[in-house]
């Protein structure tokens, strides 16, 4: 038989529909901008509209469930990573009604409607789920919250446990990297503090394990597809602000004489701060996750 010529584009399959919820903040609007190379994005907004070029950007609150249920059916998206939510726990802490409204209810409805469809979903939970007594912290470690943004995050992940065995758990530790058009990270301020000839003070007794933005974009869209349950998508260093903000200042070439030592209980806060969620993140390790270390990520960030 003769080899009949093809239709090139009809060999191309039709790109999965993906739904990225938050896609103004710092981390979904990174994760959309990877996306697009595997997906077609679909990204939500609450007031900011980010500029995503390829990317169908929808207004959504997320506070109004009984809009969004008929949404997403009319949407019918393929598969949904989770990232909208009140992050900041001191605002939870003095709005709990919001926080459970956007951290708690809205992931439930989510979580309904990917496990009834079989549609892979990933939730993105944080690292605050833990005390912060007994680091490192590991996916079998129990979880142990002491402010009510920890709290909330620890109930949603059990209803996405519950109504979705299937989807993945991605607890994130502390993200930084360049600034989205509509969202900065906690490292912008501290460079233009420094830039003021400002002195900073950063704790010398809080220790995270921080993740460059764009590692943690890519983990997210490999946990989607390629496992479930509780995933740690930590940095491979474990270091306080105060060693953070000598590492940033050497990499961006600011006084680091401007950084000054500071213990928590010299800020009172709204929301209580665990001194150490320091993640170990070897299950994702094994899978394949590579986040780069500190100083590579701070470089990154000053490059751009």
């Amino acid at each position: 038989m003769e080899n009949q010529p093809r239709d090139a584009t009809a060999a191309v399959p039709a790109k999965r529909r993906l739904l990225v919820t938050g896609a103004s903040g710092f981390l979904g609007w990174h994760l959309c901008r990877a996306a697009q190379a595997t997906w077609r994005v679909e990204g939500t907004y609450h007031q900011n509209t980010p500029p995503l070029p390829g990317v169908t950007l929808h207004t959504v609150d997320f506070t109004d469930l009984d809009a969004l249920k008929p949404w997403l059916e009319e949407l019918a998206p393929d598969a949904i990573i989770h990232t909208a939510a009140l992050s900041q726990p001191n605002r939870c802490e003095q709005d709990p009604h919001l926080s459970y409204q956007l951290n708690v209810e809205a992931t439930r409805l989510l979580a309904q409607f990917c496990g009834s469809r079989h549609l892979p979903f990933a939730f993105t939970s944080t690292d605050q789920v833990f005390d912060g007594q007994a680091a490192p912290y590991s996916e079998d470690s129990v979880p142990s919250p002491i402010s009510v943004y920890g709290r909330h995050k620890v109930e949603a992940e059990a209803l996405v446990q519950a109504l979705h065995p299937a989807a993945v758990i991605c607890r994130l530790p502390l993200l930084y990297g360049p600034p989205s058009p509509t969202a900065e990270c906690f490292l912008q301020g501290f460079v233009r503090t420094l830039k003021a000839g400002q002195p900073l003070h950063l704790f010398t007794d809080e220790f995270r394990t921080p993740a460059y933005v764009e590692d943690v974009a890519a983990g997210l869209l490999f946990a989607l597809e390629n496992t479930a349950g509780l995933l740690h998508l930590g940095g491979p260093d474990r270091l306080s602000r105060y060693d953070f903000g000598l590492r940033m200042a050497a990499t961006f070439g600011l006084d680091q004489n401007l950084i000054l030592p500071g213990k928590q209980a010299d800020v009172a806060m709204p929301a209580p701060r665990p001194a150490d969620v320091s993640s170990n993140s070897q299950r994702a390790f094994g899978l394949g996750y590579r986040p780069r270390s500190v100083l590579a990520g701070l470089s990154a960030s000053a490059e751009r």
